[in-house]
């Protein structure tokens, strides 16, 4: 891919900053220990932790001056142009999301996260979170290299923060008091793959932007990326089983469609995937 914006400055960038104390208490914890044993993508773990009683201090903001931070600062530009557009068809006034940049630990309205977690979105703050160390992960243990899979990551996770804009989160949350944990997990992988769908429609809009290019194989970048975290793959490389009851993220093949129909479609209305049959 290949960018020429001057990038948002919707970048709270706490890199070197300490992580400060626990805000969301032993539940954050566990969500850390959960992301040590299987390095996988924690986000919905994270952002049912209860909300802090302290607002922890925000780095430097504004677009970062390191290629990796302008890269970031890029991809969000990116995004924010898309949703709002999206937005202005509903009617509505797209509220363009922060993005905080961390080391090892990071303090946010949802409780304490460790890199261990991987990238999460918090509704509490409306902040999406990454330490950049995961992108290493992911072309290491993943095979998932490319700039593109590291814009998909972003893309997936402001999705989370367009669920959350539209009602969509709160819903699911509603419905967790009254529901199994199986036939909560099942709600789960339904709002995870809406979020990969968001990121394809992403893709899509994006290809169509003055100063955003897609290069031959960032499409595959950003499949390969979907397959290597998948529910299935990650139980399998983890624990030797898949335990179908388990997945909260959705098998590789459904993040996959998800993601490559948000694409081929750009289409807000063909993402519902909790009325789709093909799940």
């Amino acid at each position: 891919m290949q960018w020429f914006g001057k990038g948002s400055s919707n970048v709270d960038d706490r890199r070197g900053m300490s992580g400060g104390k626990v805000l969301g208490g032993g539940a954050a914890i566990i969500v850390v220990v959960l992301g040590l044993i299987f390095g996988q993508d924690f986000s919905g773990l994270v952002s049912q932790l209860p909300v802090g009683q302290q607002a922890p201090a925000e780095g430097k903001r504004g677009v970062p001056t390191d290629v990796e931070g302008k890269f970031v600062a890029g991809v969000l530009e990116s995004t924010d142009s898309v949703w709002v557009a999206q937005f202005q068809q509903m009617g509505r006034e797209y509220e363009a999301p922060v993005l905080t940049l961390f080391d090892n630990m990071v303090a946010s309205a949802c409780g304490n996260a460790s890199s261990a977690v991987g990238p999460f979105y918090c509704p509490a703050d409306h902040k999406v979170y990454i330490d950049l160390t995961f992108y290493k992960d992911l072309k290491d243990r993943f095979g998932a290299a490319g700039d593109f899979a590291q814009a998909y990551v972003i893309a997936h996770e402001v999705g989370h923060h367009v669920q959350n804009l539209l009602g969509i989160s709160e819903k699911v949350q509603r419905e967790r008091a009254h529901l199994t944990e199986v036939e909560y997990n099942k709600l789960s992988v339904k709002l995870e793959l809406q979020a990969d769908f968001f990121a394809g429609l992403w893709a899509h809009h994006a290809q169509n932007q003055a100063n955003f290019r897609l290069d031959e194989g960032d499409i595959e970048e950003a499949l390969t990326a979907a397959n290597a975290i998948g529910d299935d793959k990650l139980q399998k490389q983890a624990q030797g089983e898949v335990v179908p009851d388990a997945f909260t993220h959705g098998t590789s093949a459904q993040r996959m469609y998800w993601f490559k129909k948000g694409f081929d479609t750009g289409d807000f209305r063909q993402g519902d995937t909790f009325n789709s049959n093909r799940l």
